[in-house]
């Protein structure tokens, strides 16, 4: 009987701490349904709030590991999909890519990148629709792919209050001078500070060498932190470094939020 009672008190304890599961949501981008993944903190809030862009990864699934760590620090985290990808209607933009003559796929995959925009506006727009949301505190990020939408959002007035890209178009920013030049736009544009992030062994360290300096040469709000090697490869020094090395670079993230969001 005692036994039977510590473990249903260890069950129940575990039971209770355990990560609460994200809402499914449907949003409306255009003419296309939309879907993605709500994490709220416990609490009635307002909260504030980080729309997550995710990378090129056909199933982005619902980030449970950020979700987590932002979750922790009272922060609503929404994990949209983008048109194609994961739960979302749509044509997958690598597939898209992969149709245009090789000579024409940098530019193609640009193309799909301005399309997209407008899917991270429709995000944000049923995010601030929340009643549990601070729709004055709310930052973008995202890695990859996303960290190309977390700058090209950035243009926007849309009411953030930070920008926080992860490699934006680090895998292809050696063989694709258009990211390059329309990245560097986008800084010069930016409507909201940015803090841009890489780790030592990305695929391409380009991001953070260039668009640093087009920033300062515009005098805009902007940070950028290259960090030690993450893992062994160049994947995990990319995507992984983005997606699960909180316990590297979250403290200057939630520094760099807390500041911009007073």
């Amino acid at each position: 009987m005692c036994i039977c009672f510590l473990i249903l008190t260890s069950v129940l304890s575990k039971s209770s701490s355990a990560q609460p599961l994200p809402q499914e949501v449907v949003f409306q981008s255009g003419a296309l349904q939309l879907h993605g993944f709500l994490w709220k903190p416990t609490g009635p809030g307002p909260f504030p709030s980080v729309l997550w862009n995710h990378g090129s990864e056909k199933l982005p699934g619902s980030h449970p590991e950020l979700a987590k760590f932002y979750t922790d620090h009272s922060y609503v985290f929404f994990v949209p999909h983008r048109r194609g990808q994961g739960r979302s209607p749509g044509a997958y933009i690598q597939d898209l890519v992969s149709q245009a003559p090789p000579f024409e796929r940098g530019m193609r995959m640009m193309q799909l990148q301005e399309d997209e925009v407008q899917d991270v506006v429709a995000a944000l727009r049923f995010l601030k629709s929340q009643a549990f949301v601070d729709e004055a505190r709310i930052a973008i990020s995202g890695c990859s792919y996303g960290g190309i939408q977390t700058l090209l959002a950035g243009e926007l007035e849309l009411g953030v209050r930070a920008l926080v890209p992860f490699a934006p178009g680090a895998m292809s920013w050696n063989r694709n001078p258009v990211v390059s030049d329309r990245l560097s736009a986008a800084v010069v544009r930016a409507r909201a500070p940015v803090l841009l992030l890489q780790a030592s062994n990305d695929y391409s360290l380009g991001p953070s060498h260039v668009l640093p300096k087009e920033a300062s040469r515009n005098h805009k709000d902007f940070e950028s932190k290259i960090y030690p090697a993450f893992g062994r490869t160049e994947q995990d020094g990319h995507w992984r470094f983005c997606s699960s090395g909180t316990d590297v670079w979250g403290n200057d993230v939630l520094a760099f939020l807390e500041t911009r969001m007073k």
